[in-house]
């Protein structure tokens, strides 16, 4: 008690409490012996999109022969043998990621694909793990609560492209408004990719349907391979191209590359498809920001059409980026037809203000909208409003297990419960 309460009369950024986790970070890396030394570290950071590129990037590589291991925020993998990440953050404690990092050196890893949070690189969670390929994926306005202003947000993500020192690979977005800073942070060399334009990788020949999505991805030497991925949406193959830029850093041919993403299944809560025999497609995705939810619904209404409803389930967690909250809604109402607006990991304060927030920004002349408190019942109704060849997403819990409440966690795991209702609908 007496800790907590020093702590929170230290600034979050001051030197002090820096001092304090980089000291940290420290003590595990000497306590687990520095594993970071004999593996080869993928690291991906951004806004969005980082889970399933991470994923992305490890299948690659367990595909053509590289034993690996991957840290998410949905996930750890060893070697192809996942198991939930409980402690529900991007970068956890420097002691979680150094014992990690050893553990697959044990099991006989070479390679290891990490997750970086912008809250990890500036306090120094993910120090002493040296990327040999440091990979953005897209920046939008998140975490502005912890880091102020976008400059000094995009300016902590580019933490990671320094921490090869010069040496090593960046893999960088040529779309995102990063690329100018980021290009020119030391590093042997730079690999770029976008949907369109001039860069090292892009796409053309985009089609995406409720089941897949493909493309043809094309090399600046002038080699092509085609791209085939059972997720939808071209968000997510603009992830894959993230990825096969990162299987390119260490070595990868692209069509190696390509065709292992081929049996890529998707990383647990993002875009997953949930069937159980019901006449209209089902989502459960990680979408939390209002950049995110622009992406995933335009997706959406791209594969369903015009004659046919988008209903999402939306909301914004606790404690932090009040401002996001209207834009959420906002973006929900101007993009579905089906709104419904329910509590989302409140932290300590009050849910039902949270859901109040997001509803102001909802224009109710553009679509059905409605506030549902019990997350339960929220996705019981968005159900009953679906019809046949509509699309429902559950946005914000993912793969998540608990939510987080002012009494602490408690059980949540939304991909089981929205099964458990698709299932009764029939009985």
């Amino acid at each position: 008690m007496m800790l907590r309460k020093v702590k929170s009369m230290i600034g979050q950024r001051s030197r002090i409490r820096l001092a304090w986790h980089h000291g940290k970070a420290f003590l595990a890396a000497l306590r687990y012996g520095f594993p970071a030394r004999k593996l080869t570290i993928v690291g991906i950071t951004g806004t969005d999109g980082k889970t399933t590129t991470v994923g992305m990037v490890s299948h690659i590589l367990q595909e053509n022969g590289k034993c690996t291991g991957a840290l998410t925020t949905a996930f750890f993998d060893i070697d192809g043998k996942r198991h939930f990440n409980e402690t529900q953050k991007t970068s956890p404690s420097p002691f979680v990621i150094q014992a990690f990092l050893r553990k697959i050196l044990k099991a006989g890893c070479t390679h290891a694909v990490l997750e970086y949070s912008s809250h990890g690189l500036v306090q120094g969670r993910t120090h002493y793990t040296w990327p040999a390929v440091s990979a953005m994926t897209n920046t939008s306005p998140e975490h502005l609560d912890y880091h102020g202003t976008m400059e000094q947000y995009r300016a902590d993500k580019g933490i990671l492209f320094r921490m090869l020192r010069g040496k090593g690979v960046k893999v960088l977005n040529r779309e995102d408004g990063t690329y100018e800073t980021y290009q020119h942070i030391p590093s042997r060399e730079t690999i770029t990719y976008a949907l369109s334009g001039e860069s090292t990788l892009h796409i053309r020949d985009v089609h995406c349907n409720p089941e897949g999505s493909t493309a043809t991805v094309v090399d600046i030497d002038g080699t092509e391979a085609a791209l085939s991925l059972h997720i939808p949406g071209e968000f997510n193959i603009e992830n894959a191209l993230c990825a096969i830029a990162c299987a390119k850093g260490v070595g990868i041919a692209l069509e190696k590359a390509t065709a292992a993403l081929q049996s890529f299944k998707g990383a647990p809560g993002r875009m997953e498809k949930l069937d159980e025999g019901q006449n209209f497609s089902v989502f459960v995705d990680f979408t939390v920001t209002p950049g995110a939810y622009q992406k995933t619904l335009s997706t959406l209404r791209s594969m369903v059409g015009p004659d046919k409803q988008i209903l999402v389930l939306c909301g914004s967690c606790g404690d932090r980026m009040k401002e996001k909250r209207p834009l959420v809604g906002k973006v929900c109402s101007k993009l579905a037809d089906v709104v419904i607006v329910t509590n989302e990991d409140p932290y300590t304060e009050d849910p039902e203000q949270i859901i109040d927030q997001v509803y102001a920004g909802i224009e109710e002349s553009a679509c059905h909208a409605e506030k549902i408190f019990d997350r339960r019942k929220a996705i019981e109704t968005i159900f009953s409003y679906a019809k046949e060849g509509d699309a429902v997403i559950l946005c914000a819990k993912g793969s998540d297990t608990t939510m987080w409440t002012a009494q602490g966690q408690i059980p949540w795991n939304e991909r089981e419960i929205a099964r458990e209702l698709l299932r009764s609908r029939h009985e």
